[in-house]
């Protein structure tokens, strides 16, 4: 319960930010569909279905990045500071 709770906290925190910097840059996220900007030190940018918020192995990677490196999300979407092939191992395994 606590898991899904931080995740909707996350989907409202990153949706506000994703349409506060879509509508300065141009860069239309498909309803639906979730900007995540993830690497350690270069960002990718992802579009992934929102619906792996209810994953629990993305939850767990959402949690994890907050606690480690808070929730600070430079590129106004949400930030993942992991390895991309982590990211992808991760949302490979996902039913979107």
């Amino acid at each position: 319960m606590a898991a899904r709770f931080l995740a909707k906290q996350i989907l409202r925190r990153s949706v506000f930010a994703a349409s506060k910097a879509a509508s300065t840059t141009g860069d239309v996220v498909p309803k639906g569909f979730l900007a995540v900007y993830v690497g350690e030190t270069q960002k990718k940018r992802f579009v992934v279905p929102v619906t792996f918020l209810n994953q629990p192995s993305f939850q767990a990677l959402l949690s994890k990045s907050e606690e480690e490196f808070g929730f600070d999300h430079p590129m106004g979407g949400l930030t993942i500071p992991c390895r991309e092939e982590t990211f992808v191992n991760v949302t490979s395994q996902l039913n979107g």
